[in-house]
């Protein structure tokens, strides 16, 4: 490492020292523990919404489901990528900044307690007051960054800070608001929101490291997909515990771990961190997360409801069980190719792959009982071919194999 690299240059420790930005050329930038303490947090959200979505599933009452899934799915979601964007920039790692996220953290574990009230009554005050202790948080350490430097980069700094409080007002619409109103405040707030960092970078872009962002994403997605294999893995067991349906359940069961494992290897086919080359390359990807978390999350909820259709707790036919697995597991795969592997396939082949993969899994929705094994297996297929039309394509020297 360089000895004028921003790396060198920062000490290993400290009480408090400047917030001055990273720097995108910092080598050996990785995820801090703090960061992934962050994250795992994070999944306490991530879990609340996916119980209130299976319960709204299994009762038959998608058209209340999938829209307050959605919403407090961009909740958890929105407060994650604030966060990680900011700490990409300028994470000090001194106490002071440990101190601030951990302030954070708990806003997310008050917001992960007022998701099932929002969720099944559209009261949002816990969930709100989370995010205003987060808020907060992130204000003074925005604020921070811009009394550490100076021109473009403190309007920057102050832009997002100003962004961030008026956002937190404009919330204020989901409390004191009608409930017909809620659904298109939180559309116009959260397009609001993703307009901020846009707005706020104008002038001059935050320094953000596309190594460490890229990183911070694969891991994010990590944690859902494992939050999905534990909600099934439960599902599976309470159901087997009390009906004995073993002969039902390991049908969804292995299907399920087909269409997770196949999720793994899809998303970290690829390294991304090579096409985040500018802001507008970067929220794009960034913002198309949205989909990939999501849907990765909604499978673990899609599998839960398959094992209750199965074992005769659910009020949905099997059909409607099927899609619950079918649709995010089609999403994830197309979300995945649009935004994130598309960007390293040569020629119609492997291009087709994802897309063509998505619209079959979509059709094992018909397969009545047998459509979740089913779907893991196309899944499976699916990365099998991929790593084959890898292996038969020839690479240049720098060029890595992509396996789907």
């Amino acid at each position: 490492m360089s000895e004028d690299s921003p790396a060198a240059r920062r000490p290993s420790s400290g009480v408090l020292r400047r917030m001055t930005a990273r720097g995108r050329e910092e080598e050996h930038r990785t995820a801090t523990p703090l960061e992934l303490f962050f994250d795992l947090c994070f999944v306490v959200a991530v879990a609340q919404a996916g119980r209130q979505l299976v319960h709204s599933l299994a009762e038959g009452h998608p058209g209340h489901g999938i829209p307050g899934y959605l919403m407090t799915f961009f909740a958890v979601w929105w407060a994650w990528v604030n966060f990680t964007w900011f700490s990409s920039a300028y994470d000090t790692d001194d106490v002071l900044y440990r101190v601030v996220t951990l302030v954070q953290i708990a806003g997310v574990l008050i917001l992960a307690a007022g998701v099932p009230r929002a969720f099944n009554d559209s009261n949002f005050s816990l969930v709100w007051f989370g995010y205003l202790v987060m808020r907060l948080a992130l204000v003074s350490q925005w604020l921070r960054a811009a009394r550490a430097s100076r021109g473009d980069e403190r309007r920057t700094a102050l832009r997002y800070a100003a962004g961030v409080c008026l956002c937190q007002i404009g919330w204020l619409g989901l409390l004191l608001l009608p409930d017909p109103a809620k659904p298109w405040v939180f559309l116009v707030m959260a397009l609001v929101e993703m307009s901020v960092p846009a707005l706020a970078e104008l002038s001059r872009p935050t320094a953000w490291h596309p190594r460490h962002i890229a990183e911070r994403y694969g891991l994010f997605t990590i944690i859902v997909l494992g939050e999905t294999v534990a909600a099934a893995t439960v599902a599976v067991q309470t159901a087997g515990d009390e009906h004995e349906a073993l002969g039902v359940l390991l049908p969804i069961a292995a299907g399920g771990l087909l269409i997770i494992f196949a999720a793994y290897w899809i998303y970290f086919a690829v390294p991304i961190h090579l096409h985040l080359a500018s802001n507008r390359q970067a929220f794009l990807w960034g913002y198309g997360h949205y989909l990939v978390f999501g849907s990765a999350a909604a499978i673990g909820a899609g599998i839960e409801v398959a094992v209750e259709e199965a074992t005769g707790k659910a009020h949905i036919s099997a059909f409607a069980a099927s899609a619950c697995v079918t649709v995010p597991a089609a999403l994830f795969m197309f979300s995945v190719w649009l935004i994130h592997s598309r960007f390293h396939k040569r020629g119609l082949a492997q291009q087709s792959v994802l897309p063509c993969a998505a619209v079959a899994v979509l059709a094992c929705t018909f397969a009545g009982s047998a459509a979740v094994l089913l779907a893991g297996l196309v899944a499976a297929a699916t990365v099998a071919v991929g790593v084959t039309l890898a292996t038969r394509r020839q690479e240049g020297p720098d060029e890595p194999a992509e396996g789907t």
